[in-house]
């Protein structure tokens, strides 16, 4: 059976690739597209704006006006619109797959104890390269630590608001779950200045912006006279969406319960 796919933020960039992806999937359909009230795309045909040509689906400016049981929502939009279309998933018995970063502590506390209530998907990074990287890395820290220096380093384009990246912070806890660290202890994410000698048991996670990078991340191990570095580069945000929409099709017809694509890809 075909899985109704609703994307929220279909206007924007990782929106339109979804809209694309979603309409071209033989496992799915389109059910609907929403942006927020207002927004100067509501009316438009999501597919033109994707540029796919009219496919018969205008952006709406209410997801709870086409939230469906069966329907699957994939979001990457912004903390407090995620937050809400959560809760009208879980009113509406919906799934959810949620793309945002940059939640505040006091937002994903309400994330997690929410997203329970229905079928959801919850990742800093859809993509199945970066959700092998994680398990790579947190194999890695497991065997060389602590005799390794642990660093990160993400870049992404100029214009994303929230630093470091919620995948290089993801990374960062794979690495310090792996080795036995508390992440808040632990993690530098930033040195200037007269700092001292580096400890064992800090993390570094360094923060890059530029041009129209869709996002690099590397992960570095340095030890004594040798080093290790595993990196991901994300080339269009096709990588992105298409885990998103391979999220939301698996999330069909699962249990209520919190997700992540680790459950998605059998890691």
């Amino acid at each position: 059976m075909s899985v109704p796919l609703i994307v929220c933020g279909a206007a924007g960039r990782m929106g339109r690739a979804l809209v694309r992806l979603a309409h071209e999937s033989p496992e799915a359909h389109l059910h609907a597209a929403v942006e927020t009230p207002g927004h100067p795309s509501i009316g438009a045909d999501a597919g033109a704006l994707a540029g796919i040509g009219d496919i018969g689906v205008a952006i709406g400016q209410s997801y709870d006006a086409v939230a469906i049981p069966a329907s699957v929502a994939l979001d990457f939009t912004a903390p407090a619109a995620s937050l809400a279309h959560l809760r009208t998933a879980a009113e509406h018995g919906a799934g959810i797959v949620i793309g945002t970063t940059g939640f505040s502590a006091e937002e994903r506390k309400e994330l997690l104890a929410m997203a329970v209530r229905t079928r959801t998907v919850i990742a800093a990074n859809m993509s199945v390269g970066v959700n092998v990287l994680l398990k790579l890395v947190a194999a890695a820290s497991a065997a060389l630590s602590p005799d390794f220096d642990a660093e990160i380093v993400e870049m992404h384009h100029r214009n994303k608001v929230d630093a470091p990246s919620g995948t290089a912070l993801a990374l960062a806890r794979a690495v310090a779950e792996a080795s036995g660290r508390d992440l808040e202890r632990t993690a530098v994410m930033a040195r200037h200045g007269q700092i001292g000698a580096r400890t064992d048991s800090e993390i570094g996670i360094m923060t890059l912006r530029g041009g129209d990078v869709v996002g690099d991340h590397t992960v570095i191990f340095a030890g004594l006279g040798e080093r290790i570095e595993l990196t991901h580069r994300a080339q269009s945000r096709d990588c992105l969406a298409g885990g998103a929409v391979r999220a939301g099709i698996w999330l069909a017809g699962r249990d209520p319960g919190l997700y992540d694509m680790a459950d998605v890809l059998g890691l």
